[in-house]
């Protein structure tokens, strides 16, 4: 840093911020951490299984499989239909759109146009144009086909 009175004081100012703060924090954690001999003692921590229940992953799979189990059961009685839900939308993932054609809502008209263009390009790359054959193609063609090739008399004036 440069050496002017203005870089030294400011210098100075941070030094003494540093100091104060630096306590502040140091107290701050000590309380936190229960270090402190001054600072107020908080009430002691209660047990654990008192405010939440512990649960291990094995005893969870069991209770899910169980519960599958149960639910296997169950389609032995009479079928219900499945409740239609109307906020539910299918989208397709190449369109994009959904089931009445619509685009997400999330997507804005210069995103949909720009998709549209692409899937423009992408749909021009799998057809295979109609280009027109020269004289050259249409030999190559021919033989490859095995037929026999008739040479036409075609002159040339100079």
């Amino acid at each position: 840093m440069a050496k002017s009175i203005r870089s030294k004081w400011r210098r100075k100012c941070r030094a003494v911020k540093r100091e104060r703060y630096g306590a502040k924090e140091l107290a701050q954690l000590k309380k936190t951490l229960g270090i402190d001999e001054n600072a107020p003692t908080d009430e002691e921590m209660k047990d654990i299984s008192e405010i939440a229940t512990i649960t291990d992953a094995k005893t969870i799979k069991e209770e899910k499989k169980d519960k599958d189990k149960k639910v296997g059961m169950e389609e032995d009685t009479p079928e219900l239909e499945p409740m239609d839900e109307d906020g539910k939308r299918i989208y397709n993932k190449k369109t994009m759109k959904d089931q009445f054609g619509n685009y997400p809502v999330w997507m804005n008209k210069r995103r949909i146009v720009k998709h549209k263009k692409g899937r423009g390009k992408s749909l021009k790359s799998t057809t295979k144009a109609n280009k027109r054959l020269t004289r050259k193609d249409k030999i190559r063609r021919k033989k490859s086909n095995n037929q026999p090739v008739q040479q036409s008399n075609v002159t040339k004036e100079v």
